[in-house]
Parts: structure tokens; sequence; C-alpha cells
């Protein structure tokens, strides 16, 4: 059926195509016509498209340049842009400022540049040049001397976009013989920096030139073409022709619009009938041979198609046991994942967009005294029995899942768990992530670890450090106190009991040491584990009272301190563990100070990200080594930088715990001046002033 029914629609249609070879030819001339019409528009846009981009170029400069102009233009030359002379950058100047426009383009470049201003008024003056048919093109001229010119630079700036001109002879071709002149055009695109109006991108475009070759790959030897646009006075002129080899009366024509820019020309295709392809008696018999080709071909393709079933059935049917068995290892595989999670001592909950917990291992819910049920997020403190170590509710935005759900990671939060299922309490510590779901929703994920025993050791360990302190200090105290009165007694000794009177010196010196160790691990011990009593507190009054107490207390050093504190502001913070913070900074800045050098501080503050504020505190002593500005806040951590000042280590590791209590963070980097920049961020209060950057403030010292 396939075959005879191919026959017939085959023969048909060959016999109606043999009546209607005139229509063929019609139509194939309308193809011919618009192809040549699309080939035009093609390479018109081309240009057009090319000459936006180098305008485009040219206004996200920064400051536009001669070299930059020639680099913004080199592309074009490999573009092969056919019967382009040249590509202009176009300023426009007033009559009375063109010495002032002149001396702007030579000091960007345009050396040598000397402007020629025609008549008065405005100008536009051609600043740089880049020629592309290696005939050299002066810069310095007035473009508002023609007015084909003037007339195309006016419409683009007020456009703001690629306009084309009328149709003349270039400025640069008045010098060649009449023979040897085109009728010629200028595409302009205004060049903008910001919205700011910088001057203009000029293509300077010869028409024969432009569409001869178009022309020829449009015409293919069959078409007569002719492109015509209007001059200045509203004239049509030819632009571009071209002539086919093809002989015999033109007895088909076309007229068509091409839009070029934010003009339009007019393309004019003439041909000879009987030359168009299609348009011979031997169109009947090709289109019976391919209608019978084809035919055979689908007679075939329909044979292929029922015999094929078959193969299709077993591709189903392979396909089929490869989903079965990736299903059956997708199973297995959340089998042994269940397994593992069951099995682990730490507990592990995720949780949806929702709050709604999506897994909840045995440990997660032995952990947290789970009944069962599952909350909202907001509920959860008090569902589960959430709170602070110091027995305070745990804030339901602050939870570590609740964080996470918002984008937020935290790690190692510190919570006691006290409900039915634990009534004496557990401490657990708790670290979340956020957590992409498969529907692509936020969810969190978590993971809880029962801190209860460690944390009692560590109580008793603080216990026994306090205890071994306080039974120190006495000790110590009367070590120091008989030291020093043996060392008054042998100052008025001969000399020969030198050596006793430093062994003295050296036991008092001792003590000091001992006593600053003792009194450092309290204040260490203090800074994690004492009560945060947050208030309003002013910076600056604190930072006042400690820059007063240590210029007015140097150490025994000779040379008086010279801080400088900015405007500072009102802060959310514990005055006591605040001022600790402070003393500590301004304290290391003055004791590592190299000898012979008064000690220069100086201490501002500006707004953060998130309401808090960022304090600074920057010195101009010894720095610290490269590699060990984050490792210098660790416990009993002395930087490797070959000094003697004596030294726990504990000082800034008492800085951080006491920030990091605060909600904010501390780190050190180098002073570009020499020094260092310590920085710690701290909540900001609501009712405080603001902070700016600090440029002027109070000296002391």
């Amino acid at each position: 059926m396939v075959a005879v029914l191919g026959c017939a629609v085959a023969l048909g249609i060959s016999a109606v195509l043999a009546e209607r070879e005139d229509a063929a030819a019609e139509v194939q001339m309308d193809r011919r016509t618009t192809a040549a019409a699309e080939t035009v528009r093609f390479e018109t846009r081309r240009y057009v498209d090319a000459l936006r981009m180098a305008a485009a170029a040219a206004g996200a400069q920064q400051t536009l340049t001669a070299p930059e102009y020639a680099g913004i233009t080199e592309p074009l030359r490999d573009m092969r842009l056919a019967g382009v002379s040249s590509v202009a950058f176009v300023v426009p100047a007033a009559n009375g400022n063109v010495a002032r426009v002149q001396q702007t383009w030579r000091d960007r470049g345009a050396t040598g540049l000397t402007l020629a201003p025609q008549g008065d008024g405005d100008h536009a003056f051609t600043v740089f040049v880049t020629t592309l048919d290696g005939r050299p093109v002066p810069t310095g001229i007035d473009m508002l001397q023609a007015s084909a010119p003037a007339a195309v630079l006016a419409e683009a700036r007020r456009s703001r976009d690629v306009s084309v001109s009328d149709t003349y002879q270039l400025l640069a071709d008045q010098t060649l013989p009449p023979a040897l002149r085109q009728n010629s055009f200028v595409l302009a695109a205004p060049v903008y920096q910001a919205s700011e109006f910088l001057g203009w991108v000029q293509l300077a475009v010869r028409g024969q030139s432009f569409m001869g070759a178009t022309f020829a790959q449009a015409g293919q030897g069959l078409l007569d073409l002719s492109l015509r646009a209007d001059d200045s006075g509203r004239r049509p002129v030819t632009v571009a022709e071209l002539r086919s080899a093809a002989a015999g009366e033109r007895d088909l024509d076309r007229t068509v619009s091409v839009p070029v820019a934010d003009g339009t020309w007019t393309l004019h295709v003439a041909a000879v009938s009987n030359r168009l392809p299609g348009a011979h008696t031997g169109l009947p018999l090709a289109v019976a041979g391919g209608g019978l080709s084809l035919t055979a071909l689908l007679t075939a393709l329909v044979w292929v198609l029922v015999t094929s079933r078959e193969r299709a059935q077993a591709r189903v049917r392979a396909a089929t046991a490869d989903l079965r068995a990736g299903e059956a290892e997708t199973r297995r595989q959340a089998v042994l994942l269940q397994a593992v999670l069951d099995g682990i001592s730490d507990g592990v909950g995720v949780v949806g967009p929702d709050g709604g917990f999506l897994l909840h291992n045995p440990a997660a819910r032995r952990i947290l005294g789970e009944s069962g049920s599952h909350p909202r997020p907001d509920s959860w403190p008090e569902h589960f029995g959430l709170f602070r170590l110091d027995g305070v509710p745990f804030p339901a935005e602050e939870m570590p899942l609740a964080r996470a759900l918002a984008g937020e990671s935290s790690d190692q939060v510190e919570i006691l768990v006290r409900n039915d299922v634990h009534p004496d309490g557990r401490v657990i510590s708790v670290s979340a992530r956020p957590l992409e779901t498969a529907s692509g929703e936020r969810g969190a994920v978590a993971v809880f670890h029962d801190i209860t025993d460690r944390k009692h050791v560590e109580t008793e360990l603080r216990g026994f450090a306090g205890v071994v302190a306080h039974d120190l200090r006495s000790p110590l105290t009367t070590v120091r106190g008989f030291a020093e009165m043996i060392s008054d007694a042998l100052a008025a000794e001969p000399a020969d009991l030198a050596l006793a009177r430093r062994g003295a010196d050296k036991v008092i010196t001792g003590a000091v040491r001992m006593e600053q160790l003792i009194t450092e691990l309290l204040d260490y011990t203090a800074a994690r584990d004492a009560t945060l009593r947050i208030a309003e507190v002013s910076l600056h009054a604190i930072v006042d009272d400690v820059v007063t107490a240590r210029v007015d207390a140097p150490d025994g050093a000779d040379l008086r301190p010279d801080v400088f504190v900015g405007r500072l502001p009102v802060v959310l913070a514990d005055p006591v563990l605040l001022r600790q913070v402070i003393d500590n900074l301004v304290g290391n800045a003055i004791k590592y100070t190299p000898p012979g050098q008064a000690p220069r501080i100086d201490i501002t503050a500006r707004a953060g990200a998130g309401g808090a504020v960022s304090v600074q505190i920057a010195d101009r002593g010894i720095g610290i080594p490269d590699g060990e500005h984050g490792a210098v806040f660790d416990s009993f951590h002395r930087a490797s930088n070959g000094t003697t000042h004596p030294g726990t280590g504990l000082g800034l590791a008492i800085c951080r715990r006491i920030v990091e209590r605060h909600g904010g963070h501390i780190e050190a980097a180098p002073n570009p001046g020499g020094g260092t920049i310590f920085t710690f961020t701290l909540p900001a209060s609501a009712v405080g002033p603001s902070v700016t950057e600090v440029t002027a403030g109070a000296a002391s010292g």
C-alpha cells in the first residue's frame, strides 16, 4: 500500500509541476530575493553589532586612552569588514572649549592632535582613528562640516543607539579621482560612561566595496542586485550594484526594503526566468524520480518498523531488569545507612523545611529524652527541656537546628537537657549544618553528643585548681615577703654580699611570676565559666579608665605611652570581663614595645555586620611573627620572636574566651606601619550612638 500510494503521489506532483513551471519561477525568484535581502540584512547587522560592541567597550573604560582605543578596535581588523576605511572616535566640543578638548585628548595619548574647527557653534572632532584599509586618515577633522555626518552624529546621540547617515562621499575620498570615488555612508554609535556622554565611535564605509562581495555571494551569478539609499537631498542614489553574466531579458524583478541601523534602504533584484533553477522542463522528471526513490525508502522503513517490535520489547525487558537491580541496591544502601545510624552512640537528627523531624536515630531520642511527638521549632526548648548551662531557658531562635534552617552553621553548642526522662539534667554538645532536601528546599542536620561526664570532670578540675591556687598564694606571699626583707637587709651590707642580694631578687621575681600565673589561670577559668552580666556599657568609659591606669603606671618605663582614643559607642557586654579584655590588649601593646621607643596605641571602632561593633587596638610594637597570628590565642602559646618579655601565654587566650562568650570573634593581623592590630567584635546597643570610622579623637599621654 505504501509503494502504490507513493508512486501515485509522485507522478501526480510531477504532472502538476510540469504545468506550473512559470509559477515555480516566480516562487524561485521570491525565495532568492528573500535570501538576498536576508544576506544584506545579516551583513549590515554584523557591521552595526561590531560598532555597538566597540562603543560599549569604549564606554566601559574608566579613562579612555589611545592605547586602550587601539586595543578595543583591533578585533575589527580580524572581522574583515569589507569597505570600512576607518573606525574613528569622535568627541563633541563647544566653540569656546576647543583648546581644552584638544589638550585633554593629547594627554590621553593623541599626541600631535590638532583640532581644526569649521565655523562657529558646536563641533565634533576625530581624536583617535584606526585605519582598516591601509589609507591614512588624519585626526582633528570637524565632522560637522558635512551635513550627512553631522546629522548621523546628532541622531545617534538622541536615540542612544547606532545610526546610519545619508549617502555621501567621504571627506578622505575628496582627493581621489572622480572615477575612483564611491558613494559611502557613516555608521555612528554613542559612547556613554555611566550616564555621561563621552562621544561617538564612527565607521566610515565605502558602499561598493561594502556590498561587492556580499552581492556576489547572494546573486550566485543569476541575479542583478542594486542597493539604493537617499543622499542628503533625499534623492535615491546607488550605494552598490552587481549585474549577473546571464544573457537574456530580465523578465522577473523584485524590490524589497532593507533596514540598516535606524534607516531603510531599497534592494532591487532582477533575473532571467528561464535561467533560474527549477524553471526548466527537467524539474517534473526530477520530482518524479525523487518521489519514486522516496517511496522506495518509505517502503523499506515501514518494513523495518514492523520487524523492530520484537527488538523494542527486548530492550524494554533489559531496561526493566536494570531498574529492578538499581532499586534493590538502593534498598540495600538504605538498610545499611539505617543500621549505621542505629548503631552509633552520637545522636543524629534531620529536620525538613517546616522543622519536622525527618530522621531521628535511637541515640538522639535517648539523649534528648524524646517522647515520640514532633513539636514545632519554636516549642523545642519547652518540649525537650533545653536550658543554657546557667539554667536560663535556651532561646528557640538560637537553637543550632533553628540557625541551620536559617542557613547558619554552628559547632559544639553546649545545652543543658532537663525533662522527665533526665530529671537530673544532661549536658550535650550540638553541631548543626544546613541541608538541601530532594525538593530543593532547605532542611538541617544536627549531631548530639552527651558530654555530661566530661563536664563533671571539668567542674572537679576547676574546683581543684581554685583550691590549689588559694593554697599556693599564702606560702608564695610569705616567701615573697621574707625575700623582700632579706633583700632590704642586704642592701646596706658590704659589696661582698652582692651574690646573696641577687639571689634574694631572683626569689622575689620567681614569686611574682608564680602569683601572676596563678592569677591568670583563675582568670582563664572564670572567663569560660563565670556568669555573664550583660548590660549597656560605655566602651569609651572603660577604655578611658584602662588607659588612665596604664599611662599613670607605665611599669617602670622611661617613656610615657602615647594613646589615641577615637569615638567609641555603647555596647552590650559584661563590664568586668570587657575591662579585662581591654586591659590585656593595652598592657600587651605597652609591654611589647622595643626599648627606647614610646608605646603608640590607637583605639578605634566602627560598625560591623549584623548589628555588631568592630573594635580595633593597633600598636607599633615588635609585632607577631608570620604564621603565628592565629596561634597566639591558644593557651600557653608565646610568640617565637626572640624577645625575653615575661608572661604566661594566657592573656590572649583569656581575651578570646571572653569575646566568644559575648558571641563575637577576635583576630590579630600585622599593622602596615609596624606592630599588630587586634580586632574583636561585640554586640551593639540599640540605644547607643552610631559608630563611624574614626578619623579624629581624643589622645591621652
